[in-house]
């Protein structure tokens, strides 16, 4: 996530009182609270909404672990560390030149802009895996933001045209070929399939909303042909071999030369007449709402690229639907329908979900990538009863013309529910959310899930406490999942539950900032983030959360990944990263035999850290490998 964003991360006690918590307490302990989530596995969430006495007395799941290693401590280390029998290599940093020509990286931020458009991005986020061959592959991967602090001299106070090009070029997504020798991986320099994509790149808009007047500006008066991509959080893959990159808190670098009266719909995504730092628009008019007030309406997309094809434009996919995008987990329906999951990460807002209008015909690539032209997005409401973590939910069409996406409600076209679409979800009575960023499908395709990774704002603000949503002051987070009803995920209906609540046992033992059954002192965390699944069906989980290592935060160490059975709701860490990162981002090789996995912002604001090379250099976002000493399977 940005550096800029309202983040929920707290030094503030959790409060110790809520009408939820006061349920718990009258008579439920942490095991009846999980709700049968963690014990019961599918056949729970099958049986629909089972009270929290109910769902206690389930069998406890006899099954083998899917889990084979030996747990990591928590840790406030400078490094990477990983279990025993495991071994991490550096794939590629910030700065690294992707051609031989290109100047290397430059400590203290000496680089130029013109070097920094053909080096790997900044901030590296969600990323995916293109097969080339056995030991060849093509990697794309999301570069979110910048550090100023990092990426100039002056730290952003002094900044000049020169310095927000080098930004814009630090921005976007990476494309690079990695090949596999003497069991470890390198970025190939010079391969014709690198490229980076950044904020001046040309993009193509698709969908119901090109061409819409919203869409047109002076530079583009069609409102067809879009400059460039940032703020790129998590990602989505495509099974005929595109890359989805997901702009999230694009607001951020926008700002004006004048006083403006923004309207409410612009303000819905924090747009405002000062930016977040990054004063781009002190030096590029493009971001200057008095010059451009449509130009913030191209972004908050999905984009499709295209990483076999240098040579094809990136294509923003309106028919997605615009918000703060986090990923885009896509499956295959079993009727051949596309169906696309999507997060909006900020507090109050929405999970969605996409259905393609044609359906996908293997082997016809060219049938294929316009799937997601046309189609029709939803948007989730949560029902529960009071005492239960789980119930049924069902999908509201986002179309114009339905559940009052009329003129009368401000809405006179498909277009205008796509650009404003949180305003419509909001008039459909979606339920709001703890931030739901990355979702996952299982590989079963039964199951979903989605990170909700904290909520300062919860039991306030039009946020009430329930539902998925069931602590007031969420600053640790939780993992929702559900089914779709006949396991047809083209239906509007489905039953969900919590997988796993996260919290702190040591600091709020016997309430529900404890976190639910499946935490202890030994695997306990905040703000689950990133999301994945591997072929075996183990689940992935990443966190961005408070890595002070106290107060509510006690003993949780530096932000981590842990890996999680969902049938018996065990959880291990397996991962710690160094002082003041984000671990984001995950792909597997084919053989699952190498997790690719992000470290992101190591020493944002001046935190003491070093890494990846130690000593006094700069610290920089990098992509690590991850394998076994023994050649096996990741997790096993």
């Amino acid at each position: 996530m940005s550096r800029f964003e309202a983040q929920d991360q707290l030094n503030n006690p959790a409060p110790e009182t809520t009408d939820f918590e006061r349920i718990v307490s009258n008579g439920l302990n942490r095991r009846q609270f999980i709700g049968g989530a963690a014990i019961a596995g599918l056949s729970a969430m099958t049986m629909g909404c089972s009270s929290l006495n109910a769902a206690s007395a389930s069998t406890p799941n006899t099954q083998k672990s899917l889990i084979g290693f030996k747990a990591v401590p928590a840790s406030s280390l400078d490094t990477i560390v990983v279990p025993e029998g495991y071994r991490w290599d550096l794939l590629v940093s910030w700065g690294e030149p992707l051609f031989s020509n290109v100047e290397p990286f430059k400590d203290g931020g000496m680089g130029s802009a013109e070097a920094q458009a053909l080096q790997f991005g900044d901030n590296n986020d969600g990323m995916s895996f293109f097969p080339i061959s056995e030991d060849h592959a093509i990697m794309a991967i999301n570069n979110e933001y910048t550090n100023y602090e990092y990426l100039f001299p002056h730290q952003g106070k002094e900044m000049t045209a020169s310095d927000v090009r080098k930004a814009q070029a630090a921005h976007g997504v990476s494309i690079i070929e990695v090949q596999r020798k003497d069991n470890r991986w390198y970025l190939v320099k010079d391969s014709k399939y690198n490229r980076r994509i950044h904020a001046n790149t040309p993009m193509e808009l698709t969908g119901p909303a090109a061409g819409h007047p919203l869409m047109q500006t002076s530079a583009d008066p069609q409102g067809k042909r879009a400059l460039g991509t940032f703020n790129n959080c998590a990602n989505g893959q495509t099974p005929w071999g595109t890359y989805l990159t997901c702009e999230e808190n694009f607001n951020g670098y926008f700002g004006s030369s004048e006083t403006l009266n923004l309207s409410p719909e612009t303000k819905r995504y924090g747009i405002k007449t000062k930016d977040a730092g990054y004063q781009w628009h002190a030096f590029d008019e493009r971001f200057d709402l008095a010059k451009n007030p449509q130009e913030p309406h191209r972004f908050g997309w999905v984009v499709e690229i295209d990483p076999m094809n240098p040579n094809a434009m990136p294509k923003k996919r309106t028919a997605l639907g615009r918000f703060k995008h986090e990923n885009a987990a896509l499956t295959i329906n079993n009727d051949g329908h596309v169906v696309v999951y999507l997060g909006d990460d900020e507090r109050g807002e929405h999970l969605y979900k996409f259905v393609s209008k044609q359906r996908y015909t293997p082997g016809n690539t060219a049938a294929n990538l316009d799937l997601l032209e046309e189609g029709t997005l939803y948007v989730a409401r949560f029902s529960s009863e009071i005492g239960k973590v789980s119930g049924r939910g069902e999908w509201l069409e986002l179309s114009f013309g339905k559940n009052g996406l009329t003129p009368e409600n401000g809405f006179n076209s498909q277009a205008e529910v796509m650009i404003f679409a949180r305003k419509a979800a909001t008039i459909l009575g979606a339920t709001t959310m703890d931030r739901p960023e990355w979702v996952a499908v299982h590989p079963s395709g039964k199951q979903v899930f989605c990170t909700l990774t904290n909520n300062k704002n919860r039991g306030k603000d039009r946020q009430p406490v329930g539902g998925p949503n069931p602590r007031a002051k969420n600053n640790y987070g939780q993992i929702v999942r559900w089914q779709p009803d006949q396991q047809d995920h083209t239906q509007t209906g489905f039953s969900w539950d919590l997988f796993v609540m996260a919290g702190n046992p040591e600091v709020h033992a016997g309430t529900a900032y404890a976190g639910s059954a499946n935490i202890n002192s030994e695997n306990m965390f905040n703000s689950p983030d990133g999301l994945g699944f591997d072929a075996d069906g183990r689940l992935w989980i990443q966190t961005d959360g408070k890595y002070s290592n106290k107060g509510d935060f006690s003993g949780m160490g530096n932000n981590q990944m842990l890996c999680a059975d969902p049938t018996s709701g065990e959880i291990r860490r397996f991962l710690t990263g160094p002082i003041a990162c984000e671990i984001t981002g995950l792909a597997f090789s084919p053989d699952y035999k190498t997790l690719f996995i992000g470290i992101q912002h190591p020493g944002e604001e001046l935190e003491p850290s070093h890494f990846p090379q130690g000593g006094n250099h700069t610290p920089r976002s990098s992509v690590i490998a991850i394998q076994k000493e023994d050649g096996g399977i990741i997790g096993s």
